[in-house]
């Protein structure tokens, strides 16, 4: 059975559509994967469509959405949630509630880069390398761990300390 996941920032223009985008294209039938903000702002960033078709990924189905639509009664509930808001930053990350594991990876707003266009694409570019190096060690985590939520939880927690200097060489 696929596991349903969401990624979860404040706009839903930048980092969740990286997420939702590259995990989509990498996981093949193992995850259903959605990316919403509590706060969207109605586009894709233009940087994360360039960064997204720089490596082949589908960007057709992506548009910026409000996690409500995964929140309203009757909706199919999700696996896994993971919010990619940067605290560190004081942003203010999403509060969801249900019966899901959450984590959180945060990561800085590569649109909240100022400068030149080459200074916000290679924002974008070491954002996604990040968010590939957490995506990897995902899709590492065997099957088994879904059924140990605490276990899950844990990896999942570890994950999002990873940087783009820890990926995984050999998967780009």
């Amino acid at each position: 059975m696929r596991k349903r996941v969401l990624f979860l920032c404040t706009g839903n223009s930048a980092r969740s559509v990286l997420a939702e985008a590259t995990l989509r294209a990498w996981a093949g039938q193992r995850f259903e994967v959605f990316s919403a903000g509590s706060q969207p702002t109605g586009t894709i960033n233009p940087y994360a469509l360039e960064q997204l078709a720089a490596e082949n990924i589908a960007t057709a189905s992506l548009h910026s959405k409000s996690w409500n639509e995964f929140a309203a009664d009757g909706t199919t509930p999700m696996d896994l949630v993971v919010t990619v808001c940067d605290s560190a930053a004081a942003e203010a990350c999403p509060v969801v509630f249900g019966d899901f594991v959450r984590t959180h990876w945060g990561l800085p707003d590569p649109a909240a880069v100022d400068g030149s266009d080459e200074d916000k694409r290679e924002a974008f570019r070491q954002a996604h390398r990040t968010i590939k190096a957490r995506l990897w060690a995902l899709l590492a985590l065997p099957a088994e761990m879904w059924d140990d939520r605490a276990a899950l939880k844990q990896a999942l927690d570890r994950i999002g300390h990873m940087q783009a200097e820890d990926e995984v060489t050999s998967h780009g």
